[in-house]
């Protein structure tokens, strides 16, 4: 399929697990290696051609949108007055983003890509016939992450949630692309992504794609530090 040219960031979390640094700065807009967390997000978008990019804010909005100000291609999607979470941030956000395919990204998440655009490889295996959602995966391995991980992954791609499995082998890495059918008959109000992704996963049409470099959770302040050291030697 051709590239999506639209895109989501996700940026209205709390980040509660990252204070105090986010007692008075949105997680989004907390440093890595001098560079905000947002600006790794968009400049992966920037790469593979997005040229129109929702930001939905919610904690502490100015800041973020004081940050965003001037930026051509970027949209806020206002969720001050209300907490949508994820799935219906990007509801609320649906007639902004179009009836094609788009990606999506955390604010939050922070990847150094191998020899090509993980973005891009996710835009090259998805087909919207097949498919309502296709996540990137990182493995349970990664830097910060302590978790049981998220899913298994079958041969053709297709997911399936780890349930009550004890472990299974791969996280969501916060980054997507996703076709608007997912949100066919979505709920209103706030509700969290993963109740339409565990829809598509009953249908066959959950598929997820292995993350081909580093992958790193900046979840906490430790974390961060290990983020920071991890970029700097995958630099060098």
């Amino acid at each position: 399929m051709t590239k999506p040219r639209r895109a989501m960031v996700l940026a209205a979390g709390l980040g509660v697990r990252m204070k105090p640094l986010t007692d008075r700065n949105p997680k989004p807009l907390i440093e890595v290696n001098g560079k905000a967390l947002i600006d790794y997000a968009l400049e992966r978008l920037a790469e593979v051609g997005v040229d129109r990019v929702i930001v939905n804010v919610h904690y502490l909005a100015d800041l973020i949108e004081r940050h965003l100000a001037g930026r051509s291609g970027i949209v806020i999607s206002d969720e001050r007055g209300e907490i949508l979470e994820t799935g219906g941030g990007i509801v609320k956000a649906l007639p902004l983003l179009g009836s094609e395919p788009f990606f999506l990204v955390n604010a939050d998440t922070i990847w150094a890509d191998g020899t090509k655009s993980n973005l891009a490889r996710l835009a090259d295996g998805f087909d919207p016939d097949r498919m309502d959602a296709r996540l990137l995966l990182a493995p349970t391995a990664s830097l910060g992450y302590s978790g049981s991980g998220d899913y298994a992954i079958a041969s053709d791609g297709r997911l399936q949630r780890r349930g009550e499995a004890r472990n299974v082998p791969f996280v969501y890495a916060g980054a997507a692309i996703l076709s608007p059918g997912l949100f066919a008959d979505a709920p209103r109000g706030a509700f969290p992504l993963t109740r339409l992704f565990n829809r598509a996963e009953e249908a066959g049409r959950l598929h997820g794609l292995k993350l081909d470099g580093v992958w790193m959770h900046v979840g906490t302040p430790a974390a961060l530090r290990e983020a920071e050291a991890a970029l700097a030697a995958h630099a060098a």
